[in-house]
């Protein structure tokens, strides 16, 4: 399963709706963003938005891709202000600039589309300029239909996509020397490289993940077994290497975050998480990385009486030494360390429980962190 533009998540996440009706829900949500202020481990920097995903630092201000209303938008986090900067998108998922340059990733917009004709409704890497229009600037299912990094089965014998083939769902700028940028591709299950020109080629392509019970889940890999890596997150750690999180199929306790060095190879991976859809790292070396689901019902169509929508999710510390800790963040996505503070958009599938405008950017402090 390859489904990490929040697809499989928003039917685990519309589950919830039987939990609590959408206007207390939405209370919930208030009383979750009013109560926090500036010393709090958790402070609100952005409200109002709807279904905030990559976060991304530009020019002393956040850039906020909103997927829900094909938005992007700045945010102030001193002021608290925001204001739209591109609009008319489908589906924006990540979000980061170069000088005046505003680069979009945009997924993949409908899971039953037919991918083998693609337009620019279906996904892939933007270019816009403040208030300017969005143009393409990347075609990546181009390049997944031609070269298929992951070598995965893409049509069965009607000629039907097996699978979704490109779902662009984060973008950073590419540190490596003469880089531009780098994609994750949680469709194409590859972190892609393009250059100045829009030239795509694979930088890494995890493997397919066969422990625990991925072992035995069927897919169209070549085996017929296994779980999607997916990646999802994107973020430079203090000692140069890209870290990289994996949903993996949202299988509980399979999410990898892979640390790669600057030629490609794998130099470790970090294991134990459960759908991560975001990774930051602080100078220390502790890498945060957000669990959009966690602490969700088992089965989301039938939640337990009093199930509180708000509980979802969480943000996990792992330290260069000592044990893992944990932030309650609802619903997290994005995860961005800049200038000493941790950055998360929350509330990011809150679109899914029929609750507008709940999206939010938060500050977690070291104090929101406990062990369980």
């Amino acid at each position: 399963m390859k489904a990490a533009g929040l697809l499989s998540a928003a039917v685990c996440v519309a589950g919830l709706i039987g939990a609590a009706d959408p206007l207390t829900a939405a209370a919930h949500g208030r009383h979750h963003r009013h109560h926090h202020h500036a010393s709090a481990p958790i402070s609100v920097v952005a409200e109002g938005l709807n279904g905030p995903r990559q976060v991304s630092a530009h020019h002393g201000k956040l850039l906020v891709a909103e997927s829900d209303s094909g938005l992007i938008t700045s945010v102030d986090p001193r002021r608290h202000r925001t204001r739209t900067v591109v609009s008319g998108l489908t589906l924006p998922q990540g979000v980061t600039s170069i000088g005046n340059k505003i680069y979009i990733a945009a997924g993949e917009a409908e899971p039953d589309d037919d991918p083998s004709t693609p337009d620019e409704s279906t996904g892939g890497l933007y270019v816009a300029r403040p208030g300017g229009t969005p143009r393409l600037f990347a075609d990546l299912l181009a390049y997944e239909l031609a070269n298929n990094p992951d070598g995965q089965i893409q049509f069965d014998a009607n000629g039907q996509p097996t699978d979704s083939l490109s779902n662009p769902y984060y973008v950073i700028r590419d540190r490596r020397h003469h880089g531009y940028l780098l994609v994750a591709d949680a469709g194409a299950n590859a972190v892609l490289a393009v250059d100045r020109h829009g030239r795509v080629s694979t930088f890494f392509v995890p493997q397919v993940i066969t422990s625990g019970v991925c072992a035995t889940l069927q897919n169209n890999t070549p085996s017929g077994f296994g779980c999607d890596p997916v990646p999802t997150g994107l973020a430079y750690g203090p000692d140069g290497l890209l870290y990289i999180s994996a949903l993996a199929s949202e299988q509980p306790g399979e999410g990898r975050v892979y640390v790669v060095a600057p030629n490609g190879r794998l130099v470790r991976v970090i294991k134990g998480f459960s759908a991560p859809t975001g990774v930051a790292v602080d100078r220390n070396g502790t890498v945060y990385v957000s669990e959009l689901l966690e602490g969700a019902p088992a089965d989301p169509g039938n939640p337990p009486p009093g199930f509180d929508p708000s509980s979802v999710g969480q943000i996990v510390a792992v330290p260069r030494f000592g044990p893992r800790t944990y932030a309650q963040v609802t619903m997290p996505s994005g995860l961005l360390w800049s200038h000493g503070k941790l950055y998360s958009s929350a509330w990011a599938v809150a679109g899914f429980l029929g609750i507008p405008d709940a999206g939010q950017v938060v500050t977690v402090g070291r104090s929101a962190f406990h062990r369980p």
